[in-house]
């Protein structure tokens, strides 16, 4: 297989069609399908041309030697090498600017559809600019994330289609990336892509990547039911692994995991979570089938990330104790009917809420779904 067109430069020019354009092409089979079925929005941006066979095998070396924090580093400074100094204007911010740590994941727009969120949007850049921001998101997220992160990018023309322009402006291309400080190997940076249902926050110092949080996923609809996307589920794990789970409880362990009414949405624009203490059914009280299921529960979370981010991330859960994440469900354990949870051990939290209709009003198909660190969201520690 050749290699994607967005993973190099040289080569033939990028194709001259829209994101928006090009997200309403739907791929009329199920994710998951044989021959890549979910329409890839930056794959499909880029398509246009071949890599040469030796800039491709040598692009390829590059990324398996490259940690994610020089491949941030090495998209951030092509990103921002390529912008004009209008375009710097809206993406680049001081590293200790308070705009870093304020974060939202619901459409921000004031009157006549103009945004109010900060960044540089897609919609304002240039094809070429549009590939090294995707490439940065990639840098960002594993091939999964990845592939999830841009699917829910193109979620927006789907809610376009069905809400015709009654609800805010849905636009795949409105999704928006922010410099913190200066690209580099010394020093601290951050950078950010955010929109509707898309939260990614990093932050790295010394090179390398210390904070890979809040990370927040999001989807409407969570399953497509019809149309010409028809079967297709952005965010799998992070509801059916949840359902098994609480399913595969007795009796008396579903009374101590169940909570009665939902679980508030993650706090947004706040630099912590607020989460309180962990409440539910602790994994030491699970049979090792159950711990199992709750580990892949929080395996399908980490692993949206780079895999030495998520590696990480599981470090720092399993310094805290696998027996000690707790597991807190309410609503009910079916798909199509409401429901939330919680998953939190001594240093993370994962939060989820499935309890809102999608834009068809069929119910309880609209994720919200994040990871955050207790302590050390945007690479901040307790006393900041």
């Amino acid at each position: 297989m050749a290699p994607s067109p967005r993973r190099g430069g040289g080569g033939g020019g990028v194709s001259g069609k829209t994101l928006s354009a090009l997200a309403t092409q739907h791929d009329n089979r199920p994710e998951g399908s044989k021959g890549g079925a979910t329409m890839k929005l930056s794959r499909v941006l880029l398509a246009a041309g071949l890599l040469g066979a030796l800039g491709g095998v040598a692009y390829v070396g590059q990324q398996k030697t490259e940690t994610p924090a020089a491949k941030m580093t090495r998209a951030g400074r092509q990103l921002l090498k390529s912008l004009s100094a209008e375009q710097k204007a809206k993406a680049v911010f001081p590293f200790d600017s308070k705009e870093r740590t304020n974060w939202w994941f619901i459409p921000k727009e004031g009157p006549r559809g103009k945004p109010t969120r900060k960044g540089l949007p897609l919609k304002e850049m240039t094809a070429e600019q549009k590939k090294v921001a995707l490439d940065l998101v990639a840098a960002g997220t594993s091939p999964t994330g990845d592939k999830q992160a841009t699917t829910i990018m193109s979620l927006e023309a789907i809610l376009r289609d069905l809400e015709k322009g009654k609800g805010p402006t849905r636009d795949p291309e409105w999704y928006f990336f922010t410099i913190f400080g200066t690209p580099s190997k010394e020093g601290k940076w951050g950078w950010r892509v955010e929109g509707h249902h898309l939260s990614l926050n990093f932050t790295l110092d010394g090179g390398k990547v210390v904070s890979a949080t809040p990370f927040f996923f999001g989807a409407n609809p969570a399953l497509v039911k019809n149309g010409p996307r028809k079967g297709l589920e952005t965010l799998p794990g992070a509801e059916n692994l949840a359902l098994k789970l609480f399913n595969l409880l007795d009796k008396d362990q579903k009374k101590v995991a169940h909570r009665e009414g939902a679980f508030p949405e993650p706090k947004q624009g706040s630099p912590t979570p607020d989460v309180g203490p962990p409440t539910g059914l602790p994994a030491s009280k699970m049979t090792p089938a159950q711990r199992e299921t709750l580990t892949k529960l929080v395996e399908a979370y980490a692993r949206r990330m780079p895999p030495e981010v998520a590696d990480e991330e599981m470090r720092g859960v399993r310094k805290g104790g696998v027996e000690n994440i707790h597991f807190a469900f309410s609503g009910t354990a079916e798909r199509g009917k409401g429901h939330t949870y919680r998953v939190q051990g001594p240093t993370f939290v994962i939060e989820f809420l499935n309890i809102q209709e999608d834009a068809a009003r069929n119910p309880a198909n609209h994720i919200h779904s994040a990871w955050r660190r207790l302590q050390g969201d945007f690479g901040l520690t307790a006393r900041e």
